[in-house]
């Protein structure tokens, strides 16, 4: 087994600040908050502790926050919660699969639309809103003149863009912010006609089924990436750029898919020309160093990236690389210089 030297997957070790705490937050967090005994309201004054960490870094009323269990499940309960029968669902073919799910399940009602295209729409409608592309980091602009109600995808890594004002419910996850995996936050805007899509029998919004341990490891780990973006942002900007021009110079035959538009420092999505990206994946990570693949054979489904297809780019040759804030010049020295060296072995045996 080689060690790995450097990471750049798009999955993070939960944050130290987080870890080291989570002994005691187990200790402090295992009652059930709805009870009156003092193990019971101790539980509830750190969830709002934590629920107050979330307001503050998102721009949300406390009590517009609901954490989950199950991330994904926050997809279903944004938008499915907020569409009646007669709704139209708008959406982009770059969204998350589980949007895809929900499109599928609607198809007479759903319609896709691109970021600068004009929507026809009615109060009654919806329309998904990525902020950030979690595989290629593009960052997108709202359109101006949609009527009706907006889900906000977040879930990309990192601190994704302000929640727009016309928003109406939003959803998290907390591996974004090198959180614990296993809770979602989502986020319902006051005074919004919302009716809950689970089978239920009490006026719960969400299932109370997340764990308070990680919720509240969740809300340190969100504060402490909040102050190394402030302070990292700048070279991690710079690790990006000087790493696709590296590229360009020393390697070519490459497109970025975010090709210069305005993206997410973390994200980096890059297509090899004549480049098997399996191949390449695994000579990395020999070597110590981890990437993602974009390629069909690791996804569920065996198809290929739907994001790049639907961008008209090519679907083979691709990796991902995600930049932490850990990331260091030497990790991106060691990355860059394999990277030339194998491409270039590759397409020689070719």
């Amino acid at each position: 087994m080689v060690p790995i030297t450097a990471s750049f997957i798009s999955e993070a070790p939960l944050h130290p600040k987080a870890a080291e705490l989570l002994a005691l937050l187990f200790d402090k967090g295992w009652s059930d908050p709805a009870k009156i005994h003092n193990s019971s309201r101790e539980a509830g004054r750190l969830i709002q502790e934590a629920k107050e960490s979330f307001a503050g870094a998102f721009g949300l009323r406390t009590d517009e926050i609901y954490f989950l269990g199950e991330p994904p499940l926050g997809f279903h309960l944004g938008i499915n919660g907020l569409l009646s029968e007669s709704s139209t669902l708008y959406y982009s073919p770059t969204d998350r699969a589980p949007v895809h799910a929900i499109v599928d399940d609607r198809r007479n009602r759903a319609l896709q639309v691109s970021a600068h295209e004009p929507v026809n729409s009615e109060r009654s409608d919806l329309l998904v809103f990525q902020s950030t592309n979690p595989e290629t980091g593009i960052q997108k602009e709202l359109p101006q003149n949609f009527l009706g109600n907006i889900f906000v995808d977040n879930t990309s890594y990192g601190l994704s863009a302000a929640l727009p004002d016309r928003w109406s419910s939003a959803m998290w996850q907390s591996r974004s912010w090198d959180g614990p995996g296993g809770l979602g936050v989502f986020a319902l805007k006051t005074g919004m006609g919302w009716r809950n899509p689970l089978p239920h029998n009490d006026a719960s919004k969400v299932p109370q089924s997340f764990s308070i341990p990680l919720a509240l490891a969740s809300a340190v780990a969100l504060e402490a990436f909040r102050s190394e973006a402030q302070s990292s942002k700048e070279i991690i900007s710079h690790f990006k750029k000087s790493l696709v021009q590296f590229l360009i110079n020393e390697v070519g035959g490459i497109i970025a898919a975010d090709d210069g538009r305005e993206s997410s420092p973390y994200l980096l999505s890059l297509i090899f020309e004549g480049i098997d990206s399996e191949r390449l994946v695994h000579a990395l990570s020999e070597r110590g160093l981890d990437v993602d693949s974009g390629s069909a054979c690791i996804s569920a489904n065996l198809q290929p990236s739907h994001v790049l297809a639907a961008m008209g780019l090519p679907t083979t040759g691709n990796i991902r690389i995600t930049l932490h804030h850990q990331t260091t010049e030497e990790d991106l020295d060691l990355l860059m210089h394999n990277l030339k060296e194998l491409v270039i072995r590759q397409r020689s045996e070719n």
